[in-house]
């Protein structure tokens, strides 16, 4: 499935009315996200189900994918264009199996050898990270910016770098050869998330053009 992945916004609705979350996803789709990831680690099945739904409904009217976060139950009951794992989460080839070939599975890597099994197992995408620390409510391991450019050389699929990134940091990424930036909290908990994506997005793509 072809998508673009150069500007990858990942959701988080920590402290946010539903309503202002929401809100904030469609004004990142005004600021020229290209890809979106529902992320919701705390919601039960039922609730991250009717979330996504609701995204789903922003992310269709302006042409974007959506990929959920982990649950690949939760891709497949909203139709959603595919399914992010973790390297605790179910297998690459798991997720492929159950959400066809006409969906996206993409995968986090934090080595080479984690990349190449990725793409044999039939990832479609590498999140390496993370580059900085985060905010985020996860688990975070520093990947090197080295790393990151041995891993774009290793595999032909697409490899986005995540991990604190901002228009401000992103210039270390530059030379790596990645396909785009994954970004939580330089959108998220910007006061305009229209105008932090539509910065982000022009920073990176000015970064490969150099």
């Amino acid at each position: 499935m072809n998508f673009d992945s150069t500007l990858y916004f990942i959701t988080d609705s920590t402290g946010l009315s539903e309503e202002e979350f929401l809100s904030r996803v469609k004004s990142a789709c005004e600021g020229g996200v290209t890809l979106i990831q529902i992320r919701e680690k705390e919601r039960s099945t039922r609730e991250y189900i009717s979330l996504t739904l609701k995204v789903r409904e922003i992310t269709k009217e302006y042409g974007i994918p959506l990929i959920v976060d982990d649950r690949v139950d939760v891709a497949m009951a909203t139709d959603a264009e595919g399914v992010h794992v973790g390297q605790s989460d179910m297998p690459v080839f798991m997720a492929k199996k159950l959400l066809g070939q006409n969906k996206i599975v993409g995968a986090t890597a934090k080595t080479v050898e984690q990349a190449k099994k990725a793409y044999n197992e039939g990832a479609d995408y590498l999140g390496v990270g993370a580059i900085y620390p985060t905010t985020t409510k996860v688990k975070t391991v520093l990947t090197s910016v080295d790393t990151l450019c041995d891993i774009v050389k290793a595999v032909p699929i697409k490899v986005n770098a995540i991990g604190g990134l901002n228009k401000d940091n992103i210039g270390v990424l530059k030379g790596s050869g990645i396909d785009g930036i994954c970004v939580v909290s330089a959108v998220m908990k910007s006061d305009d998330p229209e105008k932090a994506a539509r910065e982000l997005k022009q920073a990176f793509l000015s970064l490969k053009e150099d």
